[in-house]
């Protein structure tokens, strides 16, 4: 909305109070140069109450984005609510499956106590990290736009999302243990084979079972076309399994087929998950001392902004240009490296 040149800078401040922001004319951002709609990193200067807008942050917390991020995010990198500095378990030793000699060392002999056994995880102290970008609009260029706030918080909103799921996957493939696997129609291709004993092995291993596996498109695919070519009922009755069906037959919790993409460049446009096969224990609704693989930890805003989970800031910063902002509070971490598996595929 532009501000009318026939109020008082009193009474526009008081419209501005009226549409969920103030309007201020000695702030400009650091870290734009601001030119319309350049999306800049965060700025922490504008983290004021000030220029929160609830209308705004009620709208970020509700939306969704059509390529399912949340549902992806929550797949990949499961939330854990925790203070701006907690403290968390990393369990990167197996002494919780431990079992002595034939299994009988937890009998207790007469007038002794039972025997006494001890875990070593790590403690490690943390605190969330205040992330966010924010974009610079031209007043002029946005005449007559509807709802244009709420778009661009849209915006700024896919693009935070889009940077979380890649944390998760980058993380989770670089703590992996990597196989490569040729999925193509030669004969005798059995995809879901592969992935079944790899499970065993990984779990043999380390003495933790993956109970996720994400799929990327291509991974996807390549699997139900190298079952399809067999020519066979097992194939073709494999291929045509939805994820949740093949969750049962691979004996995991979850199977998700990711179909996030981003773009690199002007050009180029990428699976968020590229090629590959992931394999990792996760679960939604635990604390910090859950030993799964990796956990999205993250930290509520302050009262006066809100208290949740986003925080939306509006405001005009010169007579034609105005600011949005949308920040937030995480940290991601592998918490446990046992178990994690990936395909490469080709």
């Amino acid at each position: 909305m532009k501000p009318k040149s026939n109020l008082s800078i009193p009474a526009r401040i008081e419209l501005a109070n009226s549409l969920g922001r103030i309007e201020r004319h000695d702030f400009a951002p650091r870290t734009s140069d601001g030119q319309h709609e350049r999306i800049s990193m965060f700025n922490a200067d504008l983290a004021t109450e000030s220029f929160f807008s609830q209308p705004l942050t009620d709208y970020a917390v509700g939306y969704t984005d059509m390529a399912d991020l949340d549902k992806e995010l929550e797949f990949f990198a499961p939330g854990v609510e925790v203070a701006h500095r907690f403290e968390y378990a990393q369990a990167d030793n197996a002494e919780q499956f431990l079992s002595d000699g034939d299994g009988t060392d937890d009998e207790r002999p007469s007038k002794s106590d039972f025997k006494g056994v001890e875990y070593t995880e790590s403690k490690v102290n943390a605190a969330t990290v205040n992330r966010g970008l924010q974009i610079v609009l031209d007043m002029d260029k946005l005449n007559g736009t509807p709802n244009w706030e709420e778009r661009y918080t849209q915006k700024l909103m896919k693009r935070i999302k889009r940077n979380q799921l890649r944390r998760a996957i980058l993380l989770l493939s670089t703590a992996a243990t990597n196989n490569a696997k040729t999925w193509d129609v030669t004969p005798g291709k059995d995809p879901d084979q592969d992935v079944i004993m790899d499970l065993i092995t990984g779990a043999d291993l380390s003495g933790i079972k993956a109970n996720r596996i994400g799929y990327s498109d291509t991974a996807w695919s390549k699997r139900q076309l190298a079952h399809r070519a067999q020519n066979t009922a097992g194939g073709f009755g494999s291929a045509s399994l939805t994820p949740e069906q093949l969750a049962g037959v691979l004996g995991v919790e979850q199977v998700l087929r990711s179909n996030a993409r981003y773009t690199a460049s002007a050009t180029a446009r990428t699976q968020v998950l590229g090629a590959l096969v992931l394999m990792f224990n996760a679960s939604s609704g635990v604390d910090t001392e859950d030993a799964s693989n990796i956990k999205r930890f993250y930290s509520m805003g302050a009262s006066e902004e809100g208290g949740g989970i986003y925080q939306v800031y509006s405001a005009r910063i010169s007579a034609k240009r105005h600011v949005i902002a949308v920040g937030h509070y995480e940290l991601m971490k592998i918490t446990s490296t046992l178990g994690i598996r990936k395909f490469t595929i080709s």
